[in-house]
């Protein structure tokens, strides 16, 4: 399973949720999906979307996904 660390960075870059939204142009529903369940089973999720989020956070997309064993995601 995939879990996306939008939350985690953009928490460590000091960037709420509403100002990640507005720098990569997304719904801020769209968001909050992401950071309440950031798997996923949970979203459905475009890849433009997740460069958008990658280029505000100043990351590389890769660092945004992690994979983790089903049973990790759920704790």
């Amino acid at each position: 399973m995939i879990r996306l660390n939008v939350k985690q960075i953009a928490k460590a870059r000091g960037l709420s949720q509403g100002k990640l939204a507005r720098r990569a142009d997304i719904d801020v529903a769209t968001l909050q999906k992401i950071y309440r369940t950031p798997t996923t089973d949970a979203i459905d999720l475009k890849l433009t979307t997740l460069d958008r989020l990658a280029q505000a956070l100043g990351v590389d997309a890769s660092e945004l996904i992690e994979s983790v064993a089903e049973e990790e995601s759920k704790g």
